[in-house]
């Protein structure tokens, strides 16, 4: 008896695309008529009891983020539960640690309590969500996209890094980028805006001053001391993220170089430091929003919107640090 797997692959299509059109999901025309044929070759019935059962959800929803310890997170989750709790859902909390297994986990145990639906910030780019898209349960993406066609609510990213160089070209000459894996899209991204204002400002960007570490606060410290140890050291710093950001600023601060003998500019806003909040520019990133705008959109989908997918770019508001007296 032929599978849900086979028709997908002799349809050229993932298992995702084959439930979504066997459940009445939107699917381009092109796949509709690819599966229906595949489907037809193999005499493959949909099970419709099986269908039926899947949809008998709990009005739960699944949020899953690399690190629960990072305020951006915490402060995205707000705004999911604000709106779920208003529209009568739970949410459960899952921190994947950026660990792909954790994450497969994590994304069995949504499809095996029946929940509504899964918000999730991708450990990897390797993320691998078939298996619970061929339920027909809805997935949106947040903070950074994945290779499958889902709702995704983004930061602008490239320009966020372009926004934090270009404050820090106006006073400073060799500007240094700190970001965090290098195949994650949030870090790669901002790595091309910092190269972006260098390429606008009529300059090459120093790639010796370009570093990939953790989004973590020991990825900060880590990536800046190695930074200052170079022969000819930057004298400005853009970090990827707010946990990098405060690592930077601990090495800083204890070489006694803060603001304004190196600059600074983060991505994200400081959630501790003891500099003066003026001392730092920083590109403010709305998570809470983020949070909000997901929620939104997975609701949407388990009430049955069935419009394409689609993906929600959210800008980005900088705050400039004051200029030394």
């Amino acid at each position: 008896m032929a599978t849900i797997y086979d028709v997908a692959k002799l349809a050229g299509v993932s298992p995702a695309t084959v439930s979504r059109v066997f459940n009445g999901t939107s699917v381009s025309t092109a796949k509709v008529t690819a599966v229906r044929h595949a489907a037809e070759q193999l005499n493959f019935t949909p099970n419709r009891a099986a269908r039926s059962l899947r949809r008998q959800s709990s009005e739960v929803i699944a949020l899953i983020i690399p690190d629960i310890e990072n305020p951006y997170f915490t402060e995205m989750a707000r705004g999911v539960e604000d709106v779920a709790s208003e529209a009568g859902y739970s949410v459960v909390l899952c921190n994947s640690d950026s660990q792909l297994e954790k994450e497969s986990t994590y994304l069995r145990i949504a499809i095996a309590e029946n929940m509504s639906g899964v918000i999730l910030a991708a450990a990897s780019d390797r993320t691998n969500l078939d298996e619970i898209l061929a339920t027909g349960r809805p997935v949106v993406a947040v903070d950074r996209s994945t290779e499958q066609e889902i709702d995704g609510v983004v930061m602008a990213n490239r320009d966020a890094g372009r926004m934090a160089t270009e404050h820090l070209l106006a006073s400073h000459r060799r500007i240094a980028y700190i970001g965090g894996p290098e195949h994650i899209e949030t870090s790669s991204d901002r790595a091309d805006g910092w190269r972006l204002a260098h390429r606008s400002a009529g300059i090459e960007a120093p790639l010796d001053l370009l570093r990939f570490s953790s989004f973590r606060v020991d990825g900060g410290r880590d990536a800046m001391e190695q930074l200052l140890a170079l022969p000819e050291p930057p004298d400005a710093v853009v970090a990827g993220n707010n946990l990098i950001g405060v690592g930077a600023i601990q090495v800083l601060t204890e070489r006694g170089l803060t603001p304004p003998k190196v600059g600074v500019a983060v991505i994200g806003s400081l959630p501790f430091t003891t500099l003066s909040p003026s001392a730092v520019t920083v590109v403010r990133l709305p998570a809470r929003h983020m949070g909000v705008t997901a929620a939104q959109m997975l609701l949407e989908r388990i009430r049955g919107d069935q419009q394409p997918a689609r993906t929600v770019v959210l800008r980005n508001e900088v705050q400039a640090a004051s200029a030394p007296a």
